[in-house]
Parts: C-alpha cells; sequence; structure tokens
C-alpha cells in the first residue's frame, strides 16, 4: 500500500491471488479454506438441486429448471453411451457429477472479481481478508480431482484385467518381447502417471489464466474515464467468451474420465 493509502497493480494482484490459508502457510500442511468452502458447498448445492429436482419431477409439462437439468442427463448419457464401450452403472453418474460439478466451480469466475472479497472483508472486520472463489483455479483442488479419477482407473484397470493382466498390461505393450519389458514399463508408467496430470492442468491452466485476466481488467475500472470504458468493453467481451471456456473445460475433464475408464476397462 502507498504512503497515500491507495492500492497499488501489483498489491491488488497479490491481493486476489492470495489464498485464504490456515496451518503454516505455504508448507505441505496448509489448508487453502476458501477453496475447500466454494468446492464443497458448490458440491452440496449440486446434490440438493438434482435431488430436489427429481422429487419433484412429473410426467406432465416441465417446470424449466427441470427440463433444464433433463437435458443435461440427455447429454451426459448420451456422451457415456457413445464413448464407454464397457459396462458399469457407476460412470454415468459419475460423469454427470463431474460435468456439473466442475462447471459449477468454473462458473464461479462469472462473479466479478472484488463482490465476494469484500463482503469478506467486511464479515472479517479485516480489509487484507484474502478470499478465492474459483476451486478450480487452486491446482489442489484440480489435483484432488485427478487423483480420484486415478484411483479409478487403476481400480477398474485390476478388477477388469486382474493384477496379472495389469502388470502384463504395463511390461508387454507397445513390445511385446521380453527383453523390452523395461522399456515398456517406463513408457506405460509415463503414459498412465501423465493421464491425472493432464487432467489437473489443464482444468487449473485455463481457469487460473481466466481469473487473472478478469482481475486485469478490474484494474482498469479505477483509471480515468477512457480507460474505464474500455475495461467494461474488453470485460463483457471476456465475459461471453469465458462462458464457452467454462463449460468446454467441464465437458473436456469428464470425457476424459469416461475415455480413461472405458480404457481401463478393456480387457486384451
Amino acid at each position: 500500500m502507498s504512503a497515500t493509502g491507495e492500492v497499488s497493480s501489483q498489491e491488488y494482484i497479490q491481493h486476489h491471488l492470495t489464498f485464504w490459508a490456515s496451518g503454516h502457510n505455504g508448507g505441505f500442511w496448509t489448508w487453502h479454506i476458501d477453496s475447500l468452502l466454494f468446492s464443497v458447498g458448490l458440491g452440496v448445492l449440486f446434490l440438493w438441486l438434482f435431488r430436489s429436482v427429481g422429487k419433484k419431477a412429473t410426467t406432465g409439462v416441465p417446470g424449466k429448471l427441470q427440463c433444464l437439468i433433463e437435458m443435461i442427463v440427455e447429454f451426459v448419457d448420451s456422451s457415456v453411451k457413445e464413448t464407454f464401450h464397457g459396462r458399469n452403472k457407476l460412470i454415468a453418474p459419475l460423469a454427470l457429477t463431474i460435468f456439473v460439478w466442475v462447471f459449477m466451480m468454473n462458473f464461479m469466475d462469472m462473479i466479478p472479481v472484488d463482490w465476494l472479497p469484500q463482503v469478506a472483508a467486511l464479515i472479517a472486520g479485516d480489509h487484507n481478508q484474502h478470499l478465492r472463489v474459483v476451486p478450480t483455479a487452486d491446482l489442489n483442488v484440480t489435483f484432488s480431482l485427478a487423483l480420484g479419477v486415478f484411483g479409478l482407473i487403476i481400480y477398474y484397470s485390476i478388477k477388469i484385467k486382474g493384477i496379472s493382466g495389469f502388470v502384463k498390461e504395463l511390461t508387454l505393450q507397445p513390445f511385446n518381447v521380453k527383453a523390452m519389458i523395461p522399456v515398456n514399463f517406463v513408457l506405460e508408467s509415463v503414459t498412465l502417471i501423465a493421464k491425472p496430470i493432464s487432467l489437473a492442468l489443464r482444468l487449473f491452466g485455463n481457469l487460473y489464466a481466466g481469473e487473472l485476466i478478469f482481475i486485469l481488467i478490474a484494474l482498469m475500472y479505477g483509471a480515468n474515464v477512457a480507460i474505464a470504458a474500455l475495461g467494461v468493453t474488453l470485460h463483457l467481451g471476456w465475459l461471453i467468451f469465458h462462458i464457452l471456456v467454462i463449460t468446454l473445460q467441464a465437458f473436456i475433464f469428464m470425457m476424459l474420465t469416461i475415455v480413461y475408464l472405458s480404457m481401463a476397462h478393456e480387457d486384451h
């Protein structure tokens, strides 16, 4: 903060990119409270909303909310049928959960960057209170999601193929020669580990970039009238474009999950 009490651009950006953390800040046991609150809260909201609509569903003329949810369910169900080649009742509900939950977390990026942090500062009575509202802009959250999918990949690979089949897949592909087992193991291990890493980094990278752009645009509002007007125009343009980004990222995360689990169910 400057001597006049004004916040510099660097301080403004740093403030908005700092998590509300507890524990040993920056250490292994640091908890990002804001990411946990918003991700869990949105997950509970998703479950409550879909359960409420399901209980009130009617065969007559559906309401707008029921119609929207039915469209989402049908879209996810068709995506699973077209992509997943095994038989598993878990995949469709899992895909629906991933798509809606990730979309809801991404959608938090649509809220103006200062609104919720200012509310948090008023409640805490501290203008330095940190709050980041986009859980998927937190690498911890995206890696948690990806590791959950990775765990299912390993589980179903062993369940469908057996431990020996899973080991053979890692050691006898792509070269079915015993002398190439070490090379096969390295190649297949890298391919396997790359799945959760790519899932986590792709989602994080896109949402972090989107969040940063909104913060940079918000800086323009404090400038002169001409720059502020440009900021409004840029904000609206980026908002419209970013709606496509957050939807696409939720869809990609869902589809890659379905593809990876379909591969785990293939018993060669």
